[in-house]
C-alpha cells in the first residue's frame, strides 16, 4: 500500500478470532506521537482495499474484519529507541551502573 501519510510500519502480531471473523493486527510505528495517529489513520482510511488484498491472495471464504492498533502506546513507542540504548550501554536511567562488581573489585 503506497499512501505518503503512512510512515514506518511494521506488523508485530496478528490476532484472529477463532470464528474467523475479526482480525486484530497490531503494529509497531515509527515517529513522533503525531506520525503515529497519522500512520494509523491512513491505514484505516485503506481498510477495504487491504481486504481487497487479502481475498485475492489467501483465497478465503470469509474475510475478516480488519483493526489495526499499536503495539505500544505512541508515548511509549516514542521512547523506545532511547531505552535500548541504555540498556545496550548497561546504565540506569540516573547513569549509575546495575552490573554487579568484577572479582577484582569485590572485597569479602
Amino acid at each position: 500500500m503506497s499512501d505518503p501519510r503512512i510512515g514506518g510500519t511494521s506488523v508485530s502480531e496478528v490476532v484472529l478470532t477463532p470464528d474467523f471473523r475479526q482480525c486484530y493486527v497490531r503494529m509497531v510505528l515509527d515517529g513522533s506521537p503525531e506520525e503515529q495517529a497519522q500512520t494509523l489513520k491512513a491505514i484505516e482510511h485503506g481498510k477495504q482495499f487491504l481486504r481487497h488484498q487479502l481475498t485475492e491472495r489467501l483465497a478465503l471464504h470469509r474475510t475478516p474484519d480488519l483493526h489495526f492498533e499499536a503495539a505500544l502506546p505512541a508515548d511509549l513507542a516514542a521512547k523506545v529507541p532511547q531505552l535500548l540504548k541504555r540498556i545496550r550501554r548497561g546504565r540506569a536511567k540516573d547513569g549509575s551502573s546495575d552490573r554487579p562488581p568484577d572479582e577484582k573489585n569485590a572485597t569479602d
